[in-house]
């Protein structure tokens, strides 16, 4: 059995290849050539698998350690026997842990409250539902917007897209990248919706690039249509948009769901996967050690601090999303390598909060939001 794999799939060498000869490369790099003799493929967004790449191969099991799967011509698969399958659902902590820093920030940044804004979050699937309980926490009204679930379950708890634009002040957006149907969403962010925004209003966007269109979110921000604008991911990545780049609030180089946890979680539904078409008995793997975070114990002197404040400590104490804003400002050129070489990140669940002279209000806000209380 042949495997090639993407050399960035963390926790994976060393795990296979007393079933298979595993051949590590760099996920652009993955071509016909290489794949023709392959039975299966463990790959990142970077690998576009369509026919060009699997006609006339062996390929029978594809497995993205990724949410996302729009870079897998599924249709084509399908049609021709290929297995593809992605990992649901195994970063929406870490785009949580993202968004919660996110706005953190850009309240600091642009001189605001979070309980005096409310947040619009469109597509409120696995990532989206986190950000919503999370947000609430620190104390924000959120309105959730997810056409898909409202037709299957019924509107009660949803609004419509207009409905968002008019009652929300900060968007932001998780939904998959559509490029057709009724619930397209390639190039939902465009200038007929930015035109409907209030405003002041602040856009983040961390799902897929091309869910906003680049010349409308600079026309925007030129007029003076949006307040601010925080981008995670990018039309044309790698080769992003400098001038859109200089004009947002926030900048990082598509790594909002990069924490190591959420890696790791990647890693496991796919091996899991591969196991269970391959028959390797290997259903119940998962990473043997995932490295701890410098510092799990985060101190916080509460005498005197409002819960927000002590809320945003220990939020950017495990991650301060400045840090990727910087790295990418200093080298934009160097998209790529921010991304594979990115550091050691933890989630909430990994870190325990020293509280002194906390209330028990913000005591219990810390244990929902993930976090292990002294």
């Amino acid at each position: 059995m042949k495997i090639i794999a993407d050399d960035k799939i963390p926790f994976l060498r060393g795990v296979l290849e007393t079933f298979a000869d595993v051949v590590y490369v760099p996920g652009k790099m993955i071509d016909h050539y290489l794949v023709r003799d392959a039975d299966a493929l463990l790959i990142r967004t970077r690998t576009k698998c369509n026919e060009a790449l699997l006609k006339d191969t062996n390929v029978r099991f594809i497995g993205t350690a990724t949410i996302g799967y729009d870079h897998i011509d599924t249709c084509w698969c399908e049609a021709n026997g290929i297995i593809w399958k992605n990992a649901p659902g195994c970063n929406a902590r870490s785009v949580n842990q993202y968004i919660a820093s996110t706005l953190f920030h850009l309240s600091e940044k642009i001189g605001f409250s979070l309980k005096d804004r409310t947040l619009g979050v469109v597509g409120v699937g696995n990532v989206g539902s986190k950000i919503v309980k999370t947000a609430e926490l620190m104390g924000m009204k959120v309105y959730l917007c997810d056409p898909p679930r409202a037709r299957d379950e019924g509107t009660c708890g949803f609004i419509s897209l207009e409905g968002i634009l008019r009652e929300c002040d900060i968007l932001t957006f998780h939904v998959p990248l559509n490029r057709e149907g009724p619930d397209k969403t390639y190039h939902l962010v465009n200038e007929t919706m930015i035109n409907h925004v209030n405003p002041g209003t602040i856009i983040i966007n961390s799902s897929r690039g091309e869910v906003a269109d680049t010349l409308s979110l600079k026309s925007a921000l030129r007029k003076g249509k949006i307040d601010a604008l925080a981008l995670d991911v990018w039309e044309n990545e790698p080769d992003i948009d400098i001038e859109l780049m200089n004009a947002c609030s926030q900048a990082t180089p598509h790594i909002a769901g990069y924490s190591t946890d959420g890696k790791a979680n990647g890693t496991t539904m796919v091996v899991r996967e591969l196991s269970s078409v391959f028959n390797l008995g290997m259903e119940d793997w998962e990473p043997a050690e995932v490295p701890q975070p410098a510092h799990p114990v985060i101190v916080i002197n509460c005498v005197g601090l409002p819960d927000e404040v002590i809320l945003r400590k220990a939020v950017l104490g495990t991650y301060d999303v400045r840090e990727d804003d910087q790295r990418l400002r200093q080298n934009p050129a160097g998209f790529e390598k921010l991304r594979g070489d990115y550091p050691l990140r933890r989630e909430f669940t990994a870190y325990t909060l020293e509280l002194n002279n906390a209330s028990e209000t913000v005591r219990k806000t810390c244990r929902k939001m993930g976090f292990s209380i002294l």
